[in-house]
Order: structure tokens, then sequence, then C-alpha cells
């Protein structure tokens, strides 16, 4: 899993599903606000041969179940620090969830957890990562991420995310070709370059 902040003054997109030259297709993707792609169409590919995601609505259901899973997921690292104030979780969920698209992952048609993927004019940024307790541990984050990294690739940016100091989870992501490029008091903000090579697992 991973906690990523907002990145105010972007607009976010990834890919058309629509068919278009490999130039157009980065233009639409990534281009200046007056070439952004209308929300309908921004998605991600799916992974064959079981896996997809679904571009979540803005309402109040998505919100609550996103919510959920991130809970699920996160207040075991969370906890241990700072206790859980509900308010502020709802409010800092709140934040990303009204800035960024969410995408939920089907797994042979289950939701098996959420992740944020879309890109900028420099790097595609991944967050709000999130796994419910039964599918994690089973190398299906690692074939996520992958295929994320892989899209990344595909109209050549870099990726970058952020996550909490003391969670495991950064382990995979240093498998992965991230190094870290800056840190905080409780977040290491990493980049992987273009294509680079995972290690083994």
């Amino acid at each position: 899993t991973t906690t990523a902040a907002v990145d105010s003054g972007f607009q976010p997109t990834i890919w058309r599903n629509t068919p278009h030259t490999n130039q157009q297709s980065r233009r639409l993707s990534i281009g200046a606000v007056t070439a952004m792609v209308a929300p309908m169409d921004v998605f991600i590919p799916p992974l064959e041969p079981d896996i997809e995601f679904v571009r979540l609505p803005k309402t109040e259901k998505t919100f609550g179940m996103t919510f959920e899973i991130k809970r699920d997921a996160m207040a075991q690292h969370i906890i241990p620090r700072w206790g859980w104030d509900e308010d502020q979780q709802l409010q800092i969920h709140r934040k990303h969830f009204d800035a960024k698209p969410f995408f939920r992952i089907d797994l042979e048609g289950r939701c098996v957890g959420v992740v944020s993927l879309f890109a900028t004019s420099d790097y595609v940024r991944l967050g709000e990562f999130y796994l419910v307790g039964d599918f994690r541990g089973k190398g299906l984050g690692t074939r996520i991420l992958r295929h994320c990294l892989s899209c990344a690739d595909e109209i050549g940016l870099p990726v970058r995310l952020e996550y909490l100091k003391w969670n495991p989870v950064g382990h995979l992501y240093l498998r992965h070709g991230f190094s870290v490029i800056s840190e905080n008091d409780i977040h290491y903000f990493l980049e992987r370059p273009i294509g680079s090579v995972a290690g083994e697992a």
C-alpha cells in the first residue's frame, strides 16, 4: 500500500480508450489542460487474464467504499503511531479522493482493492494503492505494480509515489526500480526512471 500526497496544480489523466497514433496518445494523455481527455475516457488497461480496473465516479458511495479499503489496509500502520482519528482520516481521504482518479481493482469480477494512477507532463503518479486483507501477501500487488509501471513506460514517463517510512511496502518498490529522491519526517518520496528493470522478488 501507499499513501500519496495531493498533486495540486495538475488535472488527472491517463490513457484514452480510442484508437489514435502514439503521438496523439501522448498529447491527449499528458498534454496541457486544453488537451485533456474527458473523464469518461480515462482508463487503465486490463491486466490479462483476470484483472480489470474500473474508473470510479465521484459519489458518496464510492468515497465510502474507497475509505473502507484504505482503513483496512492502513490502520495497522497508522494506529501504532498516532491512533485513529476517524474525522481526520476522512478529511485526508476526501482531499485525495476529490483530487485524483480512483480505480476499483476487480479480480475475476470481485473487488480486491483500489489504486490511483494519472499522468502529469513530467511523470506518472501512483498512489492510494490498497488491497483488501485476503489478497495481500499473495503476489497480486506485485502483478498490479508491474502492470502500472509498464503503462507508464509505454508513454515514456517516470513514476513517482510516496509511502510511510515504517510501512514494509517500501521493499516492494525498491525491488522494482524505485529510489528515494527526498523525504520528510514520515514519508519517503520515490521515483522510478523509465524502463527500470525489476529486481528479484
